[in-house]
C-alpha cells in the first residue's frame, strides 16, 4: 500500500483534453486512486466533451466535475510519467524537468466518430473501455516502458 508521498504522479496528455486524457484521469483515479494522482492536459484544450462525461457516468465514474486544462497549466507538478494518448501529443509534447518518464499509447478519438447518435456512443465506450484495460495494467505497465 502506497501513502500520499508514494504515489505515483500521472499526466495523461492529448491534444484537446477532451476525451482520452480525460477517460484516463478518470479510470485512473477511480481504479488506481491508491497508487496514482492522476492529471490530464491538452496541447490545445478545447473543454470536456459531454459525451465522455456521459459514457464514464454510464460505468460508474464522476468525471463531470473535471475541466479541461492546458499543459502550461500544470508544469508546476513533478511528474513521474507523462502518458501521450495522442500522436500529437507525442509530437509536441514539451520536455518536463525533473524526472517524467514519457510513456506513449495512442487510442482512437472519440471526437470525431461519425454516423448515428449511437453509433458515436458505440465508438466513445469503445475507447472507453481500451483505455480502461490499459489503465487497468498500472503501475506495471509504466515501469515496463522505461
Amino acid at each position: 500500500m502506497y501513502d500520499a508521498k508514494d504515489k505515483i504522479n500521472v499526466l495523461f496528455l492529448c491534444t484537446g483534453n477532451s476525451c482520452r486524457s480525460q477517460i484516463a484521469e478518470g479510470w485512473a483515479n477511480h481504479l488506481k486512486h491508491d497508487i496514482i494522482e492522476a492529471h490530464s492536459a491538452g496541447i490545445r484544450p478545447i473543454g470536456v466533451n459531454p459525451k465522455t462525461i456521459k459514457v464514464m457516468a454510464e460505468a460508474g465514474v464522476d468525471i463531470s466535475g473535471h475541466t479541461s486544462k492546458h499543459i502550461d497549466d500544470l508544469v508546476c507538478i513533478d511528474f513521474d510519467y507523462v502518458v501521450t494518448v495522442c500522436d500529437n501529443a507525442r509530437e509536441q509534447c514539451p520536455i518536463f524537468p525533473g524526472r517524467a518518464k514519457l510513456v506513449h499509447k495512442a487510442f482512437d478519438d472519440p471526437y470525431y466518430a461519425t454516423g448515428s447518435e449511437e453509433e458515436i456512443m458505440a465508438e466513445f465506450r469503445r475507447v472507453r473501455d481500451q483505455i480502461k484495460a490499459f489503465v487497468e495494467q498500472f503501475p506495471e505497465i509504466l515501469a515496463n516502458s522505461e
